[in-house]
């Protein structure tokens, strides 16, 4: 059966966009359930990597959602822009930021088309968003496209476990625990059992390391979290370019 909110085609975008729409005033609760609070960690290790080094960069955090990974960057100095392509998603970070959790800017835009010029940031940051897009290879280039040498990427998002044991545990964590948490929260289990569809094409972290080899960032590598389920991509660009 497919989900309905997943296709491979010109409706992939509206889709998404209506998935997220649907989910976001709930979208961090659900979050911290489904993943018993791990997934702050992850994030912040996640600005850690990005920001390492850094000394007030320019930030952009690309399918910001609801804004975690922007205060997070904020709080240790950086000049934020959170882009995402869903309304109701900015709407949920601008109130956020209204109730003092942090400062960015925010804007509306997708990543496959980003209303920036070439070489506007220093870093650039997404956190579960790449395995939401359209066209994979061209989200990868837009981000090389607005980073400035020297500056870094890093993408977090689900895994792919190399070993066959926690690969299967996982895959049935997900088929049991997202249905019920689409039904309890949402009233519709397609809505979060759109995560494992989504994963069967998604390339996972060896295939976004390739994406970024060949996108043409500068030491591209990976990092595994919690067996594999979750990894963080990153690639950089040289300062010399």
């Amino acid at each position: 059966m497919t989900n309905k909110y997943l296709s491979y085609d010109e409706q992939r975008a509206p889709k998404v966009r209506a998935m997220f729409s649907r989910l976001a005033w709930r979208y961090d609760l659900v979050n911290d359930v489904m993943s018993f609070g791990l997934h702050r960690t992850w994030k912040r290790q996640t600005v850690e990597i990005a920001l390492r080094g850094m000394t007030r960069p320019r930030v952009l955090d690309l399918c910001c959602g609801s804004g975690d990974l922007c205060f997070m960057e904020s709080a240790r100095g950086a000049s934020v822009v959170g882009a995402d392509f869903t309304l109701p998603m900015l709407a949920v970070a601008r109130r956020r930021s209204q109730k003092g959790e942090g400062r960015c800017s925010l804007a509306q835009a997708d990543a496959l088309s980003l209303p920036f010029r070439d070489a506007s940031f220093d870093v650039v940051t997404i956190s579960y968003g790449l395995r939401n897009v359209a066209d994979l290879p061209r989200a990868v280039a837009e981000m090389r496209r607005v980073l400035a040498p020297g500056g870094r990427c890093v993408v977090l998002d689900f895994g792919k476990p190399d070993a066959a044991l926690p690969a299967a545990l996982y895959g049935a964590f997900l088929r049991t625990m997202m249905p019920a948490v689409g039904w309890l929260f949402h009233g519709d289990p397609e809505t979060y059992l759109y995560i494992p569809e989504s994963l069967k094409r998604f390339p996972a972290q060896r295939g976004v390391e390739r994406l970024m080899r060949g996108a043409g960032f500068d030491r591209v590598r990976y990092e595994n979290r919690l067996l594999g389920t979750m990894g963080i991509n990153v690639g950089e660009v040289a300062a010399d370019r």
